[in-house]
């Protein structure tokens, strides 16, 4: 049974990173409630450093930089 609940985990991570934005450098937002019920907080940050992308919180929403470029905040 874990083994499966790895499996979708997997999966839906997958998802998240296949999507056109996060494939053309874009931007992906997912709700935090939903990165810890599906995936797990440490999993997606370690994932998006793996890929060498930017990861953003916001009070409800993580929000990924799908590109290796320098980011700036301008306020």
């Amino acid at each position: 049974m874990a083994q499966d609940g790895t499996f979708l985990r997997d999966l839906k991570q997958k998802m998240v990173f296949s999507a056109k934005a996060a494939r053309t450098g874009g931007i992906v937002r997912r709700s935090i409630r939903w990165v810890e019920r599906e995936i797990g907080v440490d999993e997606f940050q370690e994932d998006v450093q793996r890929r060498g992308f930017h990861l953003l919180k916001t009070r409800t929403q993580f929000i990924v930089v799908c590109n290796q470029d320098p980011i700036r905040m301008i306020c």
